[in-house]
Formats: structure tokens, C-alpha cells, sequence
């Protein structure tokens, strides 16, 4: 595996393997978990090479967020990544990143502006920049994202409708389920913010959700639902609910109802030091 930490050496690296075959990529933060270690393997399903960058954005985090707390272990994860057989490792320094002068913005209205985008103002406008700068060094065929976070997948896919990327096309944007650990908490870098017992309460919110799903389903009033939801959260451990709606799996529209077309049940709690996310799909009537 090559690492590289500048863009020159980088459009050297991925040149060189995309006049060899197709290649796909995988943005990520670092402290890697299995999540992203199946968005590595399906992007190897999908193209002849692949690369993962690693590079903790500072633009998308919010004052008093936890930018410098989250956790960064390059050595670690390159080592797993090699394992792997990633072909390129894309690790910029914030300086390479944003050099000096940089005033650059991308904002992508609509499908960013309710649940995380309500409760952290600016943060899918620095998702959206450093996702077009990536997919601009890389040019990927492919890129893969998990759908643990559903909004962010929308406000991706958007944006490069919006700008006519062709490398990748929005249909190339590829969201990969969610990996869950055995009682059904979706994986998360944020997890170790838990402590042992806080850990265990976690698992509340799949398990909740799984059960408003269900209710749902059987034809529940969606309101009745939500509230039976949020308070099984608060006295399972969670000290907030940012947000628990239905909503189009598309367009993000807040439901009232269910409807004919894909849905998501999207929730975000807070639950000691973690605000933790997570969605699952809805069946549609």
C-alpha cells in the first residue's frame, strides 16, 4: 500500500491505477472500525483498485464539538487498511487540505437543512466541501459511504447531481447498510466516547426502533409511535433526542404517515458523551 500525504504524489498514485483498471474510494475519518472495513471490501468487489483517505475535516465540526478529541490513529489504521489490500492511502495534512486563503464553500440546500443539519448548523457544508475536494484529487469510479448516516449520503449524492460530477456520477455514490455490532448498535468511532454501562444502554436505541418500525407497520398512528420511541430512550439511558421522524428516503421530507414510496426512520440521542445516529428503513404501505 502506497501512503501519501501530498497532492502531487497522489495524482501520481491514482493515474498510475486508473491506466490499469477502475478505481473506488472510501472517505473516512480514521479510527476504523468494521463498518469501514466492509466499505473497503465492497468497494474491492466493485473496482479493480481502491483507495481510502483518511483526514479528520475540520470544517464539519460545529463550536464546542469534539474535533479535538476525536480520535486519531493513522498508524493503526493504515495497518489494517494494508491488510486489506487498499492500493492508496490518501492522508492530507489540514494545511494541504485547506491551504492558506482557502474560501471555499459548498452548501447544499433542502436535503441538509432538518435533523443533523438543524442541531449542527455548518456541518454538511463542510461535509460537501471536503467531499467535492476528495473527489476531485481522487477521481474515483466508485465511491462508498455507509448508511448509518443517511442524511449525509443524500447530501452527497446531491451535490454531485447538482455540480455534474462525472467522477463519481451521483449513481456511483455508493451507500452500503449499516454494520451493527451484535446487540444491533451501529458501529461508530463515537462508541468509545461510552462507558461500560452507557455502552450497554445504547442498545436501546436499535432495539426502539426496530419496535416503532414494527408499529409502524401495523398501521400505528406515526405521532403515537415517535412518542412511545423517545420515551423509551429517555428512560433507557439517553439523556436527548435531537430527533426521531419518518421520513421520504429520498428527499428527506419529514412523514406524518407512512407512504407508498421508501422511508427511513432516521433518530439522534445523546447518550453521555456520544450523540449517536442511526436509521433503518420503513416499508412502505
Amino acid at each position: 500500500m502506497q501512503t501519501v500525504h501530498s497532492l502531487d504524489p497522489l495524482r501520481r498514485a491514482v493515474d498510475a491505477l486508473r491506466a490499469r483498471g477502475s478505481l473506488a474510494f472510501v472517505p473516512t475519518m480514521g479510527a476504523l472500525h468494521e463498518g469501514h472495513l466492509t466499505l473497503v471490501r465492497e468497494a474491492k468487489v466493485r473496482a479493480d483498485h481502491v483507495a481510502v483517505s483518511i483526514f479528520v475535516n475540520p470544517l464539519q465540526f460545529g463550536a464546542g464539538e469534539d474535533l479535538d478529541a476525536y480520535p486519531r490513529q493513522l498508524e493503526r489504521d493504515s495497518a489494517l487498511l494494508e491488510a486489506e489490500g487498499v492500493d492508496v492511502l490518501w492522508a492530507p495534512t489540514v494545511d494541504v487540505m485547506y491551504p492558506v486563503g482557502f474560501a471555499s464553500n459548498i452548501s447544499v440546500s433542502g436535503v441538509s437543512e432538518g435533523f443533523c443539519g438543524a442541531s449542527r448548523p455548518g456541518h454538511f457544508d463542510g461535509v460537501a466541501t471536503v467531499v467535492c475536494k476528495l473527489f476531485n484529487q481522487v477521481r474515483p469510479d466508485f465511491a462508498l459511504f455507509g448508511a448509518k448516516d443517511w442524511q449525509q449520503l443524500a447530501v452527497i449524492r446531491r451535490m454531485a447531481r447538482d455540480l455534474d460530477l462525472t467522477l463519481p456520477m451521483a449513481d456511483n455514490i455508493i451507500g452500503v447498510e449499516t454494520v451493527r455490532e451484535a446487540d444491533g448498535l451501529a458501529m461508530s468511532s463515537r462508541n468509545a466516547y461510552l462507558t461500560p454501562e452507557q455502552r450497554a444502554q445504547a442498545a436501546t436505541l436499535p432495539a426502539a426502533m426496530k419496535t416503532a418500525i414494527a408499529a409502524m407497520e401495523a398501521n400505528e398512528s406515526v405521532a403515537g409511535v415517535l412518542a412511545r420511541l423517545e420515551a423509551t430512550l429517555l428512560s433507557g439511558g439517553f439523556s436527548a433526542i435531537d430527533y426521531a421522524r419518518l421520513a421520504d428516503a429520498d428527499s428527506l421530507a419529514p412523514l406524518n404517515a407512512r407512504g407508498d414510496g421508501p422511508m427511513r426512520l432516521l433518530v439522534a440521542a445523546r447518550i453521555g458523551k456520544a450523540r449517536l445516529i442511526d436509521n433503518m428503513a420503513v416499508q412502505p404501505q
